[in-house]
């Protein structure tokens, strides 16, 4: 076929001509070709971006989806004139849309995604490159660690060191693009700082990208060019690759400078996660200078974005917990902060070797990764614990519709022990979470044959050593992440099952079955015990204890399952703001909620409004848990009124809080700072509070932005009681 005939994008014309090479070299080859013409810019802020998609029709390149081409029926819609080459481009892109709807879209799979049991493998998803690698090295050391391996692997994995060259041959490309044009803008530029700023960018770009940097604002310009070029994901520990150019001496104003016009482009391309501060292997801190900026930044400008997330161990300085304090204070909802007395043992159980296992960082929300080491840390699925008990009380019916969609695990009226129940929620989950592993492993299967991204392979160590691309097993760790839904809301269940049907007697399996069926119309009595039974979040041995072990029985299915790319499955907890979502597709509970109620435990602590007791009950439900098994983010949110904690007392109460809760064994803590009547006239009044930020699950944003049931969600959470 006649690519030319249809098309005019340079990278997609370069990758069909090259039918006859392997799929990752065509890549790299596309991505040079495309680097000569994608749009570049300085934008408003004066640092570097990549739109590397030229014409917005054509070929594009990203973290998630690799090379993509536009061949959607909108598209098709909106621009009838150029069906012919979107024809083409979609002949020539059939068999991996063949192969992943084959693969992925299984009738087992679509039964239960569609009633909102769980999800799998759906995104390409986050990874942590080290940046520092090109920042540090240049992509001329890139090319000598190439060199290098290719004498070792010889020539099995040639073609796979021309793809990497010729992604670095892209970056070099934009660096000289973006000389020529700080030079023509300087030359200009009428603004004497402006000018200035011009003029020390095509100074910057004379250096790297080849070269490494040669101070903090060389470092942020290549920085940001090869940040956008990937398509704009986390950061990762940018305090700790930053550091050598942040320390060589240079004007502090210049240093400020840089860094608050980089925090602009973070928040204006909503930027993922930022990781702050650790411990290396030998419990030494790793905060320095950057670390205290980019704090005092955030409380500066109190943008939502991007996701910051801070690493606290035993030997965090006190300086850095007051600095945390008075962040979280400005009620942005970050740091969320994470215990590297758990992260790492986490991350060990599972062979990540403690010179590594410090290295963590989070991507997305709070997914996990090996920062410039793995692909383990792009969440793989999730399923939803609520919808599982649901499935096992009706034995395998979707009581939502009453269609059969899950395997059969016995007529619940019938069960004669607590026993036979919990053995068919336990059924339940393992069939759901085998399903979305499998999905995930699919979907992975598919993205490693059909989406090399060469880009990554030089950023993540073990692609190069191995000649492996990074979505096939080349970086050191491949493990993944299926994350668990409404924890409390089957526990709560559980144990209200348990103790009034089996240990008091007072209802039936029937008569329970019969309440749910009917959403508790006409079950008043039956529906208050139900609802007032002991809930999960008030230390509570009973509730406690069924709650804690359903989630790890979870964590040992998962171990149990080996991932496409070369690991083992593990668990977590992030609820993103899909928490509301699932709440509509679950009908009623044996914890008092009804059909279609929004609300559901939106993390790993009780369903919102049911801890009762106060925060120490609460952390101590919580530290049931065994979250040594977590190695995703096990995501614990409370909420502080404004007016207490913004008070030195209030700060102190914190930290004592926080420090109990991981010395306790606590893996996360994320903090809301707000004033309980600004949510409650936000959702009256949203055009008074558009600045309100809210912690959603693992990332912040603007309450008004929230659906009505996600602001529910946040409002019914308690107001952590900080007795000061």
């Amino acid at each position: 076929m006649n690519i030319r005939k249809y098309c005019s994008d340079p990278m997609e014309i370069n990758y069909f001509e090259n039918e006859g090479l392997e799929r990752a070299e065509r890549v790299g080859l596309a991505l040079k070709e495309g680097a000569k013409s994608f749009e570049i810019t300085f934008g408003d802020h004066i640092l570097p971006q990549v739109f590397a998609c030229p014409h917005g029709d054509g070929a594009g390149f990203g973290f998630s989806d690799g090379l993509t081409f536009r061949h959607d029926d909108e598209y098709y819609d909106e621009h009838p004139e150029e069906r012919p080459r979107l024809d083409a481009a979609r002949e020539m892109t059939l068999p991996y849309r063949q192969t992943a709807q084959t693969l992925f879209r299984t009738p087992e799979y679509n039964a239960l995604n569609g009633a909102g049991v769980l999800w799998g493998g759906g995104w390409g998803g986050h990874s942590n490159p080290d940046f520092g690698r090109i920042i540090n090295l240049g992509t001329d050391g890139i090319r000598e660690i190439i060199n290098k391996y290719k004498e070792i692997n010889k020539e099995d994995a040639d073609w796979f060191y021309r793809a990497c060259g010729y992604a670095l041959d892209a970056v070099d490309i934009l660096g000289d693009r973006f000389r020529v044009l700080a030079e023509q803008k300087a030359a200009e530029c009428e603004d004497p700082a402006d000018k200035k700023r011009y003029e020390k960018a095509a100074e910057a770009f004379s250096v790297v990208p080849r070269k490494p940097a040669y101070d903090f604002t060389s470092a942020c310009h290549v920085f940001w060019m090869i940040f956008t070029f990937d398509g704009i994901d986390s950061p990762g520990r940018f305090d700790q690759f930053m550091k050598r150019a942040y320390e060589i001496e240079q004007p502090r104003e210049d240093v400020l400078d840089v860094l608050e016009r980089l925090w602009e482009v973070f928040h204006d391309t909503r930027t993922w996660n930022l990781c702050l501060s650790g411990s290396d292997e030998n419990w030494n801190d790793d905060t320095n200078g950057l670390t205290y900026d980019i704090l005092a930044m955030a409380r500066k400008k109190k943008y939502q974005t991007p996701n910051i997330t801070l690493r606290v161990h035993r030997n965090t300085p006190e300086e850095l917990w007051d600095a945390i304090a008075d962040t979280l204070a400005t009620g942005i909802g970050m740091p969320a902060l994470y215990n590297d007395e758990v992260m790492c043992p986490a991350l060990e159980k599972i062979g990540i070797p403690p010179c590594d296992s410090h290295l963590y960082c989070m991507n997305g929300c709070n997914q996990v990764d090996i920062m410039g080491k793995s692909h383990m840390g792009l969440e793989d699925g999730e399923v939803v614990f609520g919808k599982c008990l649901e499935l096992a009380l009706h034995n395998g019916h979707n009581a939502m519709d009453g269609k059969e969609i899950s395997i059969r695990t016995g007529d619940a009226r019938k069960f004669e022990t607590y026993e036979e129940v919990e053995n068919a929620f336990n059924e339940q989950l393992e069939y759901a979470t085998f399903i979305s592993c499998s999905a995930s492993n699919s979907a992975q299967h598919v993205r490693a044959a059909f989406q090399p991204n060469p880009f990554r392979s030089c950023l993540i160590e073990g692609c190069l050593e191995k000649g492996i691309d990074y979505r096939n097993g080349g970086p050191l760790y491949n493990h993944g992440q299926v994350l668990a839904e409404a924890i409390a809301d089957a526990g709560d269940s559980l144990w209200a099952i348990k103790k009034l049907v089996f240990d008091e007697k007072k209802y039936t399996m029937n008569q329970l079955i019969d309440a749910l069926d009917a959403n508790f119309e006409g079950y008043d009595e039956l529906y208050y015990d139900f609802s007032h039974c002991e809930k999960f979040g008030n230390d509570s041995e009973g509730v406690d204890g069924i709650t804690s072990r359903i989630l790890n029985r979870f964590f040992t299915i998962l171990k149990r399952h080996h991932t496409y790319r070369g690991g083992v499955f593990t668990g977590g907890c992030s609820p993103f703001s899909r928490a509301a979502g699932y709440g509509i597709q679950i009908a009623a509970l044996p914890n008092g909620k009804k059909k279609g109620d929004s609300l559901i435990a939106d993390s790993i602590a009780a369903v919102p409004g049911c801890d009762f007791r106060g925060p120490t009950a609460h952390i101590k439900s919580v530290l049931n848990y065994n979250h040594v098994d977590s190695c995703s983010g096990f995501i614990f949110q409370t909420k502080f009124d404004k007016k207490v904690f913004n008070t030195p007392k209030g700060k102190e109460a914190f930290k004592t809080l926080a420090k109990a809760f991981f010395g306790g064994g606590g893996q996360q803590y994320t903090v809301n700072v707000v004033n309980p009547e600004d949510l409650l006239d936000a959702k009256i009044h949203p055009e008074r509070h558009r600045d309100l930020i809210v912690r959603v699950g693992g990332y912040s944003d603007y309450f008004v932005n929230l659906s009505e049931g996600l602001q529910d969600n946040v409002i019914a959470r308690t107001v952590t009681d900080m007795g000061v």
